[in-house]
């Protein structure tokens, strides 16, 4: 008797580990590699082109693009160029703060925060930067350019500019001990 194939199950390769990378370390995911031939005199030459996307899973998070004839040397000047571009975002817990848009040349990105366990619904460039800088619940959707260099960079550009209650409340001058927001003066 043969085993039917349901009971033999492989582990799925798009679906990520459910233990997250420890907070602090850095990772880096390679969102997209491009090939790009050189018609010469004795046939063609390729190099290679590399997306990378760095970040220590604790709210810090940057692209980089690196060029060579070889893709490790292409992904590693891309990983330099990554590590170097980290930025802290604000984050809130597991999810962003609130829904923002992005925008980078033709790409637009819109990040909305989801409840707890919803996961990283996200596709490709947004998915990758959403999971490095440590992001586990958010929707995300990819409104123009299919570009992955500009939706990267505007998912980024989209996380830079969130910012959290407690740092709205300081810019404005506003004491919120109880959370709520209200201000702590007579003219209430």
């Amino acid at each position: 008797m043969a085993q039917t194939t349901s009971s033999r199950r492989r582990p799925d390769s798009r679906r990520p580990d459910k233990t997250p990378a420890a907070k602090g370390d850095t990772t880096e995911k390679v969102v997209f590699i491009n090939r790009c031939a050189k018609v010469v005199k004795g046939g063609r030459r390729f190099s290679f082109s590399a997306l990378i996307v760095a970040g220590d899973h604790d709210g810090k998070v940057g692209c980089g693009f690196g060029k060579a004839n070889e893709v490790s040397e292409a992904i590693r000047k891309a990983s330099e160029a990554a590590r170097k571009a980290m930025e802290k975002v604000s984050l809130n817990e597991n999810t962003i703060p609130h829904e923002v848009i992005g925008e980078f040349d033709g790409a637009r990105v819109l990040l909305r925060p989801a409840s707890p366990g919803t996961g990283i619904i996200a596709g490709g460039g947004v998915r990758a930067v959403a999971e490095a800088a440590g992001i586990r619940d958010v929707l995300a959707k990819s409104l123009g350019s299919s570009n992955h260099a500009n939706v990267v960079k505007a998912t980024i550009v989209a996380l830079r500019s969130l910012r959290r209650r407690d740092e709205i409340f300081k810019v404005r001058g506003i004491q919120s001990g109880d959370g709520k927001g209200e201000r702590n003066d007579a003219s209430s």
